[in-house]
């Protein structure tokens, strides 16, 4: 089997690659990106379970000595990983399915047997990647961006990580605070307080419960959704479209992101709190519609709701579920579902 070493995202422009996660033209790319030549036979939701395919089926096309990724997270990682070391990740093959599901998309779904044991790989990331490093997208923010910055972490993480692999109580006092507070939300979700209303026609998937809890927890009631309005305790609102639909997932149909703006205005035209309603671009990895949304950096928008502040709205829970139930039923009104909308499609219906 091919020996493979990882190489700076900057160096694919004279070495051809497997690029994992990410594109670029000198390469063989396994990724989940909109509009990446991922060979069909492949596909799936996640770029690791695109690799994982890939070495599964034994593809002629992974005949190279190279990988890259432009960025650090967990499904890149788990997939560029799993390049290194093939045999082992065959091995454990489920487990990083798990862990790049809960990474990329938040989806912890603790009826699964590995899904355990995968939260404890992720958060022992999580907490090596803050304490050793900088937060996801803080290198927006650096003078050196993340496609540079991120090779520090690949080197670091390609390392360490099969030792945890192999037993994650090596590394609890890293992993466990994280997981015991997505364990406490996990079952909050779970108590006869929350409240799930689901509009499968329209991807949108309403949480009402008291406070805000870690996000494993709280997208571990939105499997099968694309658009979470999460309803807080004392008229605190936030409506996300979750990162299911900046990639292209093999697993289901999903309908485009449309711009939250118009929403945006609309419950403008309703508050009195003296706050503003703002929305992210279409074009972020979970953009949010939210009260002061426009005072968060890229990191903040990343964190989990209970580490940013949520303004109380003047609007009352039913007449905000009203308004956003509306909005998107008149937004989907003459549009279907399909599989992979390009961005070309997206900005198209957006204009």
């Amino acid at each position: 089997m091919q020996q493979r070493r990882f190489i700076p995202f900057s160096e694919v422009k004279n070495q051809r690659a497997i690029v994992v996660d990410s594109a670029h033209a000198n390469g063989i790319i396994l990724s989940h990106w909109k509009g990446t030549p991922t060979p069909d036979a492949i596909k799936a939701d996640t770029s690791a379970a695109i690799v994982l395919n890939a070495l599964r089926l034994n593809l002629p096309e992974l005949e190279l000595p190279y990988v890259t990724a432009n960025h650090f997270d967990i499904d890149g990682f788990v997939g560029v990983w799993a390049l290194l070391y093939p045999e082992l990740a065959l091995e454990n093959e489920e487990l990083l399915r798990q862990m790049a599901l809960i990474g990329d998309f938040r989806e912890l779904d603790l009826n699964h047997p590995l899904a355990g044991e995968a939260l404890k790989l992720v958060c022992w990331i999580n907490a090596r990647e803050r304490a050793l490093f900088y937060k996801p997208f803080e290198a927006d923010e650096m003078e050196e961006k993340e496609a540079a910055q991120c090779v520090q972490k690949f080197r670091y993480f390609l390392r360490e990580f099969e030792a945890v692999l192999r037993n994650p109580d090596w590394e609890k006092g890293a992993w466990e605070d994280e997981v015991a507070s997505v364990l406490l939300g996990y079952r909050d979700m779970y108590k006869p307080e929350t409240r799930i209303t689901r509009h499968p026609e329209l991807g949108l998937v309403i949480i009402e419960t008291p406070h805000p809890v870690h996000y494993y927890a709280l997208f571990s009631r939105t499997h099968g959704f694309d658009i979470v309005l999460s309803c807080f305790g004392g008229n605190k609102y936030e409506l996300e479209y979750k990162y299911t639909t900046w990639v292209d997932i093999a697993s289901r149909p999903t309908l485009p992101r449309l711009s939250l703006a118009p929403l945006a205005t609309r419950l403008n035209e309703l508050e009195t709190s003296g706050h503003p309603w703002t929305a992210d671009a279409i074009t972020e990895t979970g953009p949010l519609l939210r009260l002061n949304g426009d005072t968060l950096t890229r990191s903040e928008t990343y964190e989990s709701p209970t580490e940013r502040k949520i303004f109380t709205s003047s609007i009352p829970l039913q007449e905000l579920k009203q308004e956003v139930v509306f909005y998107f039923k008149q937004a989907y009104r003459s549009i279907a579902p399909k599989y992979n909308w390009s961005w070309k499609e997206v900005k198209a219906l957006n204009e």
